[in-house]
């Protein structure tokens, strides 16, 4: 047997190697691919039959509806819309979380947030110059503080989930023409770029020397490993617009609380703004500007940079190393999986 092809009676203990097949899907569910992996994938998948996913939809639509019509009874229909939706929302993503593996996704998408935090200042030299002399005219023009400030509560939050739908139907055409470009492109090279400093690195090179593999037709995603990869890639994207927006909306909310008076606003929205409680700083119309052309931001900044060159080679270079890692594991782990089964 080739050194390389995992022996499964080799379990990693003290002198032991490490079975690399288990120890490449411990990899894939520490870096948010759960699907990568051939059981979690065929558990999910029982889990997605259609008479299951219908009683969940219909149990959630119907919790969403009960609340959302309560709430808006006591307080107004937009904002019981808004409840209902969180309440299906909130369901769905239970669900998810339990039955579909999320919460491994869910892991990997909180720790590479707070993994990027040091993200904020390099994206806060290089988008927000250009990003802020178009949104900052925006800002002060008092049609923008007319809609944003009246929109309360459900509404506003409603408007940015809008942004941020938009922003994911533009962003995931995008990563999959991307994904498909590579996967119809890959070369050796590429294959033992993506598994170096992974536990495949040495079955990569052993597969490489071997030559008996058609790359482009093993690259091939499909199906839920499909949707997990694009997940991963959205998360690593959205991770760095929403670092941008809560730059801007900081950004707004100093800059509104030094130079836009009290006066000033009360000639825009055609009353006093309000205040929370406490020392009269910031105003609930300034918090309302900031939110609203904060999730504006977040949807330019995503078209801009899926369309604009400089941008794109700025933006995207952390998305396509992810994505030529995670393509190039997954093709090394099936190749290590078809020669365990045919050594059995």
């Amino acid at each position: 047997m080739p050194e390389w092809v995992p022996d499964r009676r080799r379990r990693g203990g003290a002198g032991q190697p490490v079975d690399p097949v288990l120890a490449a899907e411990a990899w894939f569910l520490h870096h948010g691919l759960p699907y990568f992996v051939d059981d979690v994938r065929a558990d999910v998948e029982a889990k997605l039959s259609r008479a299951r996913v219908v009683s969940v939809l219909g149990v959630g639509t119907l919790l969403g509806a009960l609340v959302g019509t309560g709430t808006g009874l006591v307080t107004s229909p937009s904002t019981g819309f808004a409840v209902g939706a969180s309440v299906l929302v909130l369901w769905l993503g239970t669900y998810a979380l339990r039955a579909l593996q999320a919460s491994v996704i869910a892991g990997w998408a909180l720790r590479r947030a707070f993994g990027s935090l040091g993200l904020l200042l390099p994206l806060a030299t290089r988008a927000l110059p250009m990003l802020l002399l178009f949104i900052t005219f925006l800002f002060i023009n008092t049609e923008v503080w007319q809609v944003a400030s009246a929109l309360h509560g459900g509404v506003l939050w409603s408007a940015i989930l809008f942004f941020a739908a938009a922003a994911i139907g533009f962003l995931v055409p995008r990563l999959a023409q991307e994904l498909d470009e590579f996967d119809d492109q890959i070369h050796t090279d590429d294959l033992l770029a993506a598994a170096e400093g992974t536990p495949l690195e040495a079955a990569a090179r052993e597969l490489v020397a071997d030559g008996d593999v058609d790359l482009p037709e093993e690259a091939q995603v499909g199906g839920l490993q499909m949707v997990n990869l694009l997940i991963v890639l959205v998360v690593a994207q959205v991770v760095q617009v929403v670092l941008l927006a809560v730059a801007v909306f900081g950004f707004f909310i100093v800059f509104g609380a030094v130079a836009i008076d009290p006066a000033v606003v009360e000639s825009w929205i055609g009353d006093a703004p309000t205040y929370p409680p406490g020392p009269h700083l910031v105003s609930v119309q300034l918090i309302r500007v900031a939110t609203f052309l904060a999730g504006f931001s977040g949807l330019y900044f995503t078209v801009t940079a899926i369309t604009d060159d400089t941008y794109r080679r700025e933006f995207f270079t952390v998305i396509m190393k992810e994505l030529q890692r995670a393509v190039g594991a997954r093709v090394v782990y099936r190749e290590l999986r078809r020669r365990l089964s045919a050594s059995d």
